[in-house]
């Protein structure tokens, strides 16, 4: 199949996301585990983008955060509202992530932060893209000047020694680097490493939906995205690591 071919699918995709998003506030914010939530926007986000990609590429599998779904050799994946308890308090980071994933890696992706008016596009082997605009990652090489995003902490049952690992980091990153920030949504993370904006974001998980769109922005903006152990991240990683290429060693580092 033509991977180039199915781009305007998914610009079109998170094109119906935005609307949606950007047409009202959510009336309704629930919770689907411990402080993690949904508003009725994530669920007509995520309706309506199924059912347009059923009907534009019916051959392909869908998996949604809401909905979950069927993975196959060639399937989908979509986060409708990343970013969720941001957009519920109305802070305007927060985005529509869809990726098309291949085997283990993403090979199309579209991420649109709807407040800040920007769409971020990648399909492999064609680069990476704000808007009609080619975009690269930072030639940072040292951790005094790069700034540094990381996931947010972890929740449920097994959460204190998962956050104990994340306060040393952060210790270790407040220490050494230029600047720390927290941003709530792993969309903007690596769209903007993608786009030079952050020198490296550190989220010690990986759920699909959250990152397999920005994974191949990154990766076609000329950057790294490593496990945490240093090897090539895939769909089935425990981390994602996303980085400039000068800072690999030194962020590795600091995980091990």
């Amino acid at each position: 199949m033509d991977h180039l071919s199915l781009l305007p699918v998914a610009r079109e995709a998170v094109a119906i996301g935005r609307r949606i998003v950007t047409s009202r506030a959510p009336r309704s914010v629930t919770a689907k585990s411990e402080r993690d939530l949904v508003t009725d926007i994530d669920l007509a986000v995520e309706d309506a983008v199924r059912e347009f990609l059923a009907r534009e590429t019916p051959d392909i599998g869908l998996v949604g955060e809401e909905h979950g779904g069927e993975r196959g050799e060639l399937w989908w994946v979509l986060d409708p509202v990343d970013g969720t308890a941001n957009f519920a308090r109305g802070i305007p980071l927060t985005g529509i992530s869809l990726a098309l994933v291949s085997g283990e890696r993403s090979v199309v992706a579209a991420i649109d932060l709807p407040f800040l008016d920007t769409v971020y596009t990648a399909v492999e082997d064609y680069g990476a893209f704000a808007g009609d605009t080619r975009i690269g990652v930072s030639g940072a090489t040292a951790l005094a000047e790069a700034m540094v995003s990381l996931g947010d902490f972890a929740v449920g049952e097994d959460a204190g020694p998962k956050n104990r690992l994340r306060l040393a980091l952060l210790e270790q990153l407040g220490a050494r680097a230029e600047r720390v920030r927290m941003i709530g949504t792993a969309a903007a993370d690596l769209a903007w490493v993608a786009h030079g904006r952050l020198d490296a974001t550190i989220i010690l998980s990986n759920l699909p939906w959250d990152t397999m769109a920005g994974v191949l922005l990154v990766r076609e903006a000329g950057g790294l995205v490593l496990d945490a152990d240093g090897s090539d991240h895939t769909v089935s990683s425990a981390s994602t690591i996303a980085l400039a290429p000068g800072l690999r060693d030194v962020v590795l580092d600091l995980l091990c």
